[in-house]
């Protein structure tokens, strides 16, 4: 897992990495603008008409006369803006870069710029380095850029915003957005949505270790971590060790959101699952999912099962239900969906949740059960001091859903795709949640392969189905993923 650093770190992790590496900085500088370059040749962007960069004086424009020289070599015909008033401005490896550019590419000042000329923008203005209210000039470059009706491709951060505050006055609207080392906090709140666009991650060759050094209780998730949290079995194992799992889930018209967590845990590795559900709806699970076993409310034992997902469909008439089931179970549970919002309701109920259980609302149910939030940073810290007040883990659902856990630490996951925005997914993540921890997986790992397996499982369905993606899609691809990260 990446650390998340605050923007102010950024210039000193570059010094000791540095340093550790016996490099120059503006050697790091051109690790930064290959890797971005490799990037823009791998999306196959048309070079028929000419690439617009928009240069300012820091680091952030050095990065963007390096990328000039570098995609001039690949065929691409460049044309630089420059966002300084003179070159005595400008910081060294920036004047450097300048120096080198090719006498072939073109430069212009801002204001020359005629959005109707160019096929694709890079904005290579301002960095992390920005602090307090923007010029009245920055203001005017950045209304230029966003002129722009094409592609616009931001480096490191879109020009404006800040790398760790939520909220911007003025901003370049991007497309895409190409980070370095790790993604800054700002990249990763749902508000900035609209302006950091795409999300890609560049390595320029700073270690985790690098990044271990600082404090932060942020974290990016990445594929390459998930194996290492995944438990192993063996070719004597049988169902029994796979986890015997209980999905509380369903009611009158609203038994797919059971038939969806039950299909996912089977699809995720449990042995045996079971589904507490109406007497008189039983038929739907056993035709549905034949797999599965129905049990009622007045013959169920619920401490012989390994693990119980709550919530999916419940209807909000459980109350009752739910208050028993939080006294008489003690293991760590999963609660969604109406659970949620029975527990919002009967706010008594938090001190009965088992501990280490996790809880996993969407921003609605969230602030049901924590109150408004103006921004996704206050979101973040209310989560924080609930976490570990009450020692749960809270997984917030959305595009780089948060998991939150009970020691403090919130790891940004890196999958899915917003084809995911149907119903029943939930659902179908409270199955594979549920199912983790019936194989023995500690809350953090059940949450870590879960949650990142059910994104990829949904990024594999959305690349086959596009806009018509379906929750039972999702469900056929878990397998699919343990294949891709090599977990057998």
């Amino acid at each position: 897992m990446i650390k998340i650093l605050s923007g102010s770190e950024v210039s000193i992790l570059d010094k000791h990495h540095i340093q550790g590496k016996g490099i120059s900085s503006h050697q790091l500088m051109e690790k930064a603008a290959e890797g971005f370059v490799d990037w823009f040749l791998e999306k196959r962007f048309s070079s028929s008409k000419p690439i617009a960069l928009f240069c300012g004086a820091g680091n952030n424009g050095g990065d963007g006369l390096a990328i000039a020289r570098l995609l001039t070599k690949h065929g691409f015909q460049c044309v630089v803006f420059t966002c300084f008033a003179d070159e005595g401005s400008l910081s060294e490896d920036c004047r450097i870069n300048l120096e080198l550019l090719p006498s072939t590419i073109r430069k212009f000042p801002w204001n020359e710029f005629d959005p109707e000329e160019f096929g694709l923008v890079i904005d290579a203005y301002l960095g992390v380095g920005i602090k307090g209210p923007l010029r009245e000039e920055a203001k005017s470059i950045i209304d230029k850029i966003n002129s722009f009706k094409g592609i616009k491709v931001s480096v490191d951060l879109p020009s404006g915003l800040s790398a760790d505050y939520s909220g911007f006055d003025h901003c370049v609207h991007a497309e895409v957005t190409v980070t370095f080392a790790f993604p800054k906090l700002t990249l990763l709140l749902p508000e900035h949505a609209k302006v950091t666009g795409e999300l890609v991650l560049v390595d320029i060759g700073i270690s985790e270790e690098e990044l271990e050094v600082f404090h932060s209780s942020y974290y990016y998730l990445l594929k390459k971590d998930i194996p290492a949290f995944h438990k192993k079995f063996h070719r004597f194992s049988h169902k029994g060790d796979f986890g015997k799992v209980l999905l509380i889930a369903g009611s009158r018209g609203k038994m797919g959101a059971a038939a969806l967590s039950v299909k996912a845990a089977f699809r995720t590795g449990s042995g045996l699952v079971s589904c507490q559900v109406p007497l008189e709806e039983r038929i739907i699970i056993q035709t549905s999912v034949p797999e599965a076993m129905c049990v009622f409310e007045d013959s169920i034992d619920w401490m012989s099962f390994d693990a119980i997902g709550v919530g999916p469909g419940i209807g909000l008439d459980q109350g009752e239900l739910l208050e028993k089931l939080l006294r008489e179970y003690d293991r760590p549970i999963v609660m969604d969906a109406d659970a949620l919002t029975l527990l919002s309701r009967n706010p008594s109920f938090l001190d009965l949740i088992p501990k280490e259980s996790i809880l996993t609302p969407h921003l609605g149910e969230f602030e049901r059960l924590f109150g408004k939030c103006m921004t996704h940073l206050e979101r973040l810290e209310k989560a924080r001091r609930f976490c570990m007040n009450y020692k749960l883990n809270v997984l917030i659902k959305g595009a780089n859903s948060v998991i939150c856990l009970a020691d403090g630490r919130q790891i940004f996951n890196s999958s899915g795709s917003h084809f995911m925005a149907t119903a029943g997914m939930g659902d179908v993540l409270t199955g594979m949640l549920t199912s983790f921890l019936g194989q023995g997986y500690s809350s953090e790992q059940a949450l870590v392969c879960g949650v990142y397996q059910h994104g990829l499982a949904g990024e594999m369905a959305g690349d086959m189905k596009g806009r018509g993606t379906l929750s039972s899609d999702v469900i056929e691809m878990i397998p699919e993923t343990f294949k891709r990260l090599g977990v057998s």
